[in-house]
Formats: C-alpha cells, structure tokens, sequence
C-alpha cells in the first residue's frame, strides 16, 4: 500500500487529505484524514486531481500504419502523460478507419500497447451500422482530414437512423458551405462560422430525433452556442467540447504568416467567439476540455494541412485557466477529470470483452473515490513553464503554444498506482 498527502480537488470540494492506494492492483483503497504515514507529500502550491482526460485525440495509428510517421500509439502516450493526462480517446479517420467489429476490434488491439491509456472510437459513414456492443462514435458532417465523411443531409439522417440511442459525436462543419466557400483566400474564410451554426442546428435536430446521446466536437462558434442553449432547455441531451487553441487564440492576434502555423479545422475563430466560449466554460455550460490533438509534420503544416497538437500542454494550460483566467480548480476537475472519467466508464464493459487490458480498471477512471483507478494528475501552481521544442514528447516536435510561458506545470502523474 501507498499513501499520498495532498490538496486535493474535485468537482464539489477542494481539501487537504489522504489518498490510499494499491499498487498491486492499481486501485483507491481509502480518501479521508487517514492519519497514515505519507509515502508521497505534495505541498500547498500543488493541486492533486483524479487523472485527467482527453476525450478527442488523434494518435494516427491503424492497422495500415501509413500515418505513424507523424504520430503512433506510443509517442501519443509519451505526448499525453507529459501533459498530465491518464488517458485519451482517438478518432477514426485513419486511413483504415475502425467501422464495424473487425476493424474496431482490429485498433484496439494495436493500442493494447498503451494498457487501455489510448482508447477508440468507431466511425460512422456512408452505410456503416452499429456494432453489435457500445462504443463510442464519430461522424463527419463534412470533409476535413481522412476519407471518413458525409457530403450531404439526407445520406448522414438516412444513417444514422440506424444508431438510435447510440453514443454520438458530431464535426459540425457544414458540407455544402465548406464547398461554397473553398476558393476563399483564408483557411477561416473557406470555413466560415455559418458552417458550423448550420450543422449544429443539423446536428442537434438528429440527436433530438434519433435519441442520441450526442457531443460536439471541437466547438468554436460563440453563435453556436446560443442554439444548443435553446435545444437543451427543450430537453435534448447534448454536451460540448472545447480544445484549449479555441479558448486561447483568436485570429485577430495570429499574424498572416503564421496564419498556416494556427491552422485547424474548426478554424481559430475571432475574439467573440473566444470570449463567448470561455465564459460558456466558466458558467459551467461546456463539458470537456479536449486538445483535438492533431498531429501533422513541420512539411505538412507549411503545406496548409489542418490540425493543432495539444496532449504535451494540457496540464500547463489548465493552470493558466485558473490562475490567469480565474477559473474555480473544482470546475477544471469536472471538465478534465469526471466527465471524460464519466464519459470513458459507460463502455468499460464493452471494452472488458475485447481486450485483456481494461480488466484492472475498478469501478473506472475520474473519480477520487475507492473503488476507483489510482490514476491522480498533479498540477504545480507555481512552477511555470515555457514550452519549447525541448519539452515536447509528440513525434512532431511542435506546439500552437510555442514560446508560451504557462503560470504552472505537472509535478507528477500516477496511473494505476504507478508514479510515471
């Protein structure tokens, strides 16, 4: 048995206790005063959270192995516990995308190298159809990255018709609008916020529709926002997802030369919108932070190619929510520790059926309770840290936070019991 001394946060108390745990299984044994001898003791400048999570990355890696080169399931590993996070769900758009039981069970198989870390979604296109057990899925209203996407309203309702109560997440990014604009001169122009207000009030009617439990990916319209407000004081269940890019840039301040450097799909958006999605997060109204972690070569990016890298900075940019942006630590513990914790325990099951990696797991992740995966994300509030090339763990060297200084950093990470 260990114990750790800590200020610990959840998502309804911030307080000084004891932590201990299992080694040999990897599991809470006990939260409390436990007037125990500390095996680890984090001092006040530090905050301990259940392990974080990321519920949207992309790790690139597939049976196909043709988009290694940029990133694989180990170096996203490396990427993300350096950043603080215990665990991460990755997209489908792989160039053998995971859409029926062969090729989901296929991936999964391929990540048993990270021990359950990296977790998958199945993907949703043109003809696909549920799998037989519940996972999570994806679907692409509209082209961005890979080949796994919809081009038009009536072929994505006639499909998913056949995932009624599904678990759904949704890229709103209007086709027909993408396709209007694509001579634009500006990436943000070819992808204009009315393609993401149009496929939201799509994608919203279809959760409402079909009974989806629906999320929105990546969200970036402060417009948007408004819409899912009224759905969801209509009743219709559905949650959000915001990356820190969003949250920190607007395209008012990225310089035309760097326009490539920011580039991502949903596009950065303008101070509005980053204003108006900070605020949502703070008011309690958005339900994960979510790097989108997409990474592309320095070749690729100078090429245009969209996506950001997010899963090295995760745990450094949370400690510029609350010391710089005055964010309450027991709403980052909500956003980054029990939701994803939430979201990834309601297919434990399914995942305990197909891969031997996920039988240590507990009760699941997220939570400071017994019971509970010992996986704690610990956050220093008072040892900043700037990000360059040097403390950087994803395969593609770089970061949108390049030359950033964040007010804190992590101290440490421990994943099933084990201090990483």
């Amino acid at each position: 048995m260990k114990v750790i001394d800590a200020i610990t946060v959840t998502s309804t108390l911030v307080q000084r206790q004891q932590i201990q745990f299992d080694e040999a299984n990897g599991l809470i044994m006990a939260v409390g005063d436990l007037n125990l001898t500390a095996d680890y003791t984090f001092g006040n400048d530090c905050y301990l959270f259940a392990g974080m999570g990321d519920v949207h990355i992309h790790a690139r890696e597939d049976v196909s192995g043709k988009n290694n080169y940029k990133e694989d399931f180990t170096t996203a590993r490396m990427a993300l516990r350096n950043g603080g996070l215990c665990h991460a769900g990755d997209m489908p758009n792989n160039p053998v995308p995971p859409v029926d039981e062969k090729s989901y069970e296929a991936k999964v198989k391929l990540a048993e190298k990270v021990e359950g870390e990296i977790w998958a979604y199945a993907g949703i296109g043109p003809e696909t159809r549920p799998l037989s057990y519940s996972v999570p899925y994806k679907v692409y209203m509209g082209p961005s990255i890979g080949e796994l996407f919809f081009k038009d309203l009536p072929t994505l309702e006639h499909t998913l018709e056949h995932y009624r109560g599904e678990n759904v997440s949704f890229h709103c990014e209007d086709p027909l609008i993408l396709e209007a604009h694509k001579s634009a001169t500006h990436h943000h122009d070819r992808r204009p916020v009315e393609a993401e207000v149009i496929a939201t009030k799509d994608a919203l009617m279809m959760i409402q529709k079909f009974n989806l439990k629906g999320k929105l990916c990546h969200y970036s319209s402060g417009e948007g926002l408004r819409l899912i407000r009224e759905a969801r004081s209509q009743g219709v269940e559905v949650q959000i997802e915001v990356t820190p890019q969003h949250l920190f840039y607007d395209i008012e301040h990225i310089l035309e030369k760097d326009l490539k450097v920011f580039q991502m799909n949903p596009p950065i958006r303008h101070e509005y919108d980053r204003s108006a999605l900070l605020m949502a997060l703070k008011n309690g109204e958005i339900d994960f932070l979510a790097t989108d972690h997409a990474p592309h070569t320095h070749e690729e990016k100078e090429k245009g190619t969209s996506g950001l890298t997010g899963l090295d900075t995760f745990g450094p940019f949370v400690t510029w929510l609350i010391d710089d942006q005055g964010f309450d630590p027991k709403l980052i513990a909500k956003v980054a520790a029990e939701n994803p914790g939430d979201f990834f325990n309601q297919f434990l099951p399914s995942w305990q059926k197909i891969s031997k990696v996920y039988s240590n797991m507990g009760d699941g992740v997220g939570y400071l309770k017994p019971g509970y995966r010992a996986n704690f994300t610990v956050l220093n509030m008072k040892r900043p840290l700037t990000v360059d090339r040097q403390n950087l763990k994803t395969k593609v060297g770089h970061s949108p936070f390049m030359g950033v200084t964040f007010p804190g950093s992590v101290e440490a990470l421990f994943i099933g019991g084990q201090k990483v």
